[in-house]
């Protein structure tokens, strides 16, 4: 994790935070231009409470560094079209005049002021807003740590569930012949039942017809008897 030092020495750990302009607004409210993207120098300067010419210095020894962090420089057309839209949002919202520039007009960006923030020495504002930073990323590398310690729980269970798969898959491969033997026995039982079935049908058809003679045959002793009843009475 990088220190407060490193932050004010290295331009390349600045430019891993430039994405967190929300913390000017925690440490302190940042009062815009009517345009809300833009703050002029003694904007910036009463943020971090220091001097415009604290700001002016900071700015000059690292311009590269912060007009590519969107410091722009305003000049002839270009500053009268500025002006020209500040005062129609100024009168917009209702206040009397806007404070006209001379010649020119340093302009900053929420990022700029960020990275002003991440080189002023001698500001308390400036200094909360790098320990922001750094207590928000230590959180943050915190909550990673967590979740690569549960990830890493999460891929050796699953390791494990692997392993149990490899062994399960020759006991589900016996289970399955074994479930397809008794599928076969079964239909070969249900082949006998439905044979045995066709058969009590010509059993209960010869049944019928078995008594049905001896009906007739029942029929024929009685007629004899008769018969012979009659001659002993002669």
């Amino acid at each position: 994790m990088p220190t407060e030092v490193a932050l004010l020495e290295s331009r390349a750990l600045r430019g891993e935070q430039m994405g967190r302009v929300d913390v000017l607004d925690k440490v302190k409210s940042l009062v815009m231009l009517p345009d809300g993207i833009h703050v002029r120098t003694e904007d910036v300067a009463r943020y971090f409470e220091v001097s415009t010419e604290t700001v002016k210095k900071v700015t000059q020894r690292h311009r590269a560094e912060v007009e590519e962090n969107g410091l722009i420089l305003l000049r002839g057309a270009d500053l009268r079209i500025f002006q020209r839209d500040m005062v129609y949002l100024w009168e917009k919202e209702g206040r009397e005049s806007y404070p006209q520039a001379a010649t020119q007009l340093t302009l900053y960006t929420r990022r700029t002021v960020l990275n002003i923030a991440l080189l002023l020495r001698d500001s308390d504002i400036a200094r909360c807003v790098r320990t922001y930073l750094l207590d928000a990323e230590e959180s943050l590398r915190t909550q990673y740590a967590s979740l690569d310690h549960r990830v890493t729980r999460i891929e050796s269970c699953l390791t494990g569930v692997g392993s149990a798969l490899q062994e399960l898959g020759p006991v589900l491969v016996r289970m399955s012949e074994r479930l397809d033997s008794l599928d076969r026995k079964v239909e070969m039982t249900h082949q006998v039942v439905g044979a045995m079935s066709l058969r009590l049908t010509d059993v209960q058809q010869d049944v019928g017809r078995l008594d049905g003679r001896m009906d007739a045959f029942a029929g024929q002793l009685k007629d004899l008897r008769r018969r012979n009843g009659q001659r002993g009475q002669r």
